[in-house]
């Protein structure tokens, strides 16, 4: 289930993701074709999955002003190990919960509560991560974390899955 392995790379809340799929996401952020993301471009992505923050936060964080492949992978790996890391107390717990209500809310478009496979598959091609050719579908994908079996995630399967932990 690689394919639904993305949705638990992405959000506030992401996990590993292999090389190949790091490289296909900074391919399709330079959108110039230079080898290089521009904050301009970084800051597309980071809103896109509800991430906000200025150029000039930007940049006082990566103190750069574009990325090639390497500060990328260097980027999200610093992402990933910030917003997943091991949580040492409850306000850490609290911030983990926090970001994953504001991931759910990435996924959950019309706002209702449950991700859908049609909201879900609509996400992951805007972050150019569906693969139609793939030939596994959304609702497969979302039926490894729907504990209850109604057909969409809430939540607390959400969370599960971001957390990556078995329902």
């Amino acid at each position: 289930t690689s394919q639904f392995r993305h949705i638990s790379n992405l959000g506030t809340s992401m996990s590993s993701i292999n090389s190949n799929d790091l490289h296909r996401i900074f391919e399709k952020l330079d959108k110039n074709g230079d080898g290089l993301v521009s904050l301009d471009e970084l800051q597309c992505l980071l809103e896109r999955i509800g991430l906000h923050s200025s150029l000039d936060e930007l940049e006082s964080s990566l103190g750069k002003t574009s990325l090639d492949p390497f500060d990328f992978s260097f980027f999200y790996d610093s992402v990933v190990k910030r917003n997943i890391g091991e949580s040492k107390d409850a306000e850490e717990d609290s911030n983990t919960e926090s970001e994953l209500v504001e991931a759910f809310k990435v996924y959950d478009l019309d706002g209702d509560g449950f991700i859908t496979s049609e909201e879900l598959q609509s996400v992951l091609s805007r972050l150019g991560l569906w693969d139609e050719h793939g030939g596994q579908d959304c609702k497969s994908m979302i039926i490894v974390y729907d504990s209850n079996s109604d057909g969409v995630l809430d939540f607390e399967e959400f969370k599960n899955m971001m957390l990556l932990t078995n329902p």
